[in-house]
């Protein structure tokens, strides 16, 4: 089984994947790292732009048949059984990304697309089985548990779980507004 933990940067998502291939005794691979390997993408900047496709295709090769917990904010553009979408609050997520060093660019439109759901909806756009999983106030530990309980209960798809619009005010000063 193929299980992709994608979601904004912030919300968790390697703590998590490591923890959640661990219990499972599955495989941990990071998108980012394999792309660095497989020379795809590249570099701009600190950033490393990766061909989705190309990333796609190397991957569904690489790891097709084996079971395997693929880690990064681009693991749902890849052929997985499901997809754990991870979310937090926006808030947490530039308080993380504050304490990361992100220029205060990088952070605002973390923030602005954790509020407005990017990855999720992008992740439906791409997979039929997509698990959509709260971390805010949770330990990397009780989001593994969340995650076997639905993948064992068979639930294929479960989204709608976090409405941020609430949380505009709370972030407001972590937008970048261009003012």
């Amino acid at each position: 089984m193929i299980i992709a933990v994608t979601g904004t940067p912030g919300v968790g998502k390697t703590t998590v994947s490591k923890l959640l291939s661990e219990r499972l005794g599955y495989e941990y691979v990071s998108v980012k790292d394999f792309a660095l390997e497989r020379g795809i993408g590249e570099r701009v900047g600190d950033e490393l732009e990766i061909d989705v496709d190309e990333l796609a295709d190397a991957m569904a090769g690489e790891f097709k048949g084996r079971d395997v917990v693929i880690d990064g904010h681009l693991s749902h553009f890849v052929p997985a059984d499901v997809v754990v979408v991870l979310r937090a609050h926006p808030r947490l997520i530039a308080e993380r990304l504050e304490k990361r060093g992100y220029p205060r660019k990088k952070l605002a439109e973390n923030v602005e697309a954790e509020l407005v759901d990017v990855i999720l909806v992008e992740a439906l756009e791409e997979n039929e089985n997509v698990l959509e999983v709260d971390t805010t106030g949770k330990t990397p530990e009780q989001v593994v548990e969340e995650i076997i309980g639905l993948i064992e209960k068979g639930i294929k798809r479960r989204v709608g779980v976090v409405d941020w619009s609430g949380a505009y005010d709370d972030v407001l000063p972590y937008l970048d507004l261009g003012g």
